[in-house]
């Protein structure tokens, strides 16, 4: 059996590798983006990627649509099932960098999205900060703070206006747990 670069077995190992990513960033993505951000990592090659990705496909493990005549492409029912039973061979390391990779790769200004917020006065003399981050595809967050003062949402606002990709990468490692982009 050919041993793959940093642990990985076997194709079998890629083509879970590749699910998992799609699994985890849960995104229609053309071909080109999941290449690099695949083979970004350094864990599989151009040729292997090329040939798994082709094999998912056939299996039905990843669907694709057009929109605009571009192709996309995301994971299916089936391929999120495989990907759940399956991501435990893959070393945890592997799919830790890999997603921070990903992460990463897939910036704001990559993925189209666009930024908004606004403050509401709500009928109890509180306040609604409301934002959002919006791309092609859809909604990638939506959030509403009650704030005691109008200061307090304007403050929120003006840090979410300056670096809507930061307060979003923070809320990502808030809900995951993920302490080290926090802390670095």
């Amino acid at each position: 059996m050919k041993t793959y670069q940093n642990g990985m077995n076997d194709k079998t190992d890629i083509k879970v590798f590749i699910l998992f990513l799609l699994d985890n960033i849960d995104y229609p993505l053309d071909y080109d983006t999941i290449h690099d951000i695949v083979t970004e990592s350094g864990y599989v090659g151009d040729f292997d990627f090329a040939e798994c990705f082709s094999k998912l496909r056939e299996l039905g493990h990843i669907l694709e649509d057009q929109e605009n005549g571009v192709t996309y492409y995301l994971i299916s029912p089936t391929g999120k099932i495989v990907s759940a039973e399956l991501q435990s061979k893959l070393m945890l390391s592997i799919r830790e960098k890999s997603l921070k990779i990903a992460m990463r790769f897939l910036s704001f200004r990559k993925r189209n999205a666009t930024p908004s917020s606004s403050i509401e006065k709500r009928e109890d003399g509180k306040y609604t900060f409301h934002c959002e981050i919006a791309d092609p595809v859809g909604k990638l967050l939506s959030v509403d703070i009650c704030m005691a003062s109008r200061l307090q949402a304007e403050e929120m606002k003006k840090k979410f206006d300056k670096d809507p990709e930061d307060v979003y990468r923070r809320l990502l490692s808030v809900m995951t747990w993920d302490a080290d982009y926090l802390l670095g």
